[in-house]
């Protein structure tokens, strides 16, 4: 069973940073073949795109909103996708997700709790 398990959200003031890390087990192709996202989603709002990082990594794409502060990685040796988050505004408050894409399927996690407030 695919389990894609987010983690290090948590509150955090304005201009402070976090590192939120996705977790991907079970799967039944290399992590290696998919291309992975965050996603987040703020109360009452749509879910909107936040990175997306390619198959290797050398490819990657952000929000107008984040561009320049926020960074998305991963290591395929440890089936693991990260977003660091610096100079984080209140606005970037909402739940964050990952998601993966491959030929075949996509998968979501559920979700970390993101709060930036003084």
């Amino acid at each position: 069973q695919v389990q894609l398990v987010e983690s290090g959200g948590g509150l955090v003031q304005p201009g402070g940073s976090l590192r939120l890390s996705c977790a991907a087990s079970g799967l039944p192709f290399p992590f290696s073949s998919s291309a992975m996202s965050w996603y987040r989603q703020a109360p009452g709002e749509e879910r909107e795109l936040v990175a997306v990082i390619s198959l290797a990594g050398d490819y990657t794409n952000y929000a107008d909103s984040v561009e320049g502060r926020f960074t998305i990685s991963r290591d395929n040796a440890r089936n693991a996708a990260y977003l660091q988050m610096d100079s984080l505004k209140p606005e970037d408050t909402a739940v964050y997700y990952c998601f993966l894409r491959n030929s075949a399927d996509t998968y979501w996690g559920r979700g970390t709790q993101v709060t930036v407030s003084s």
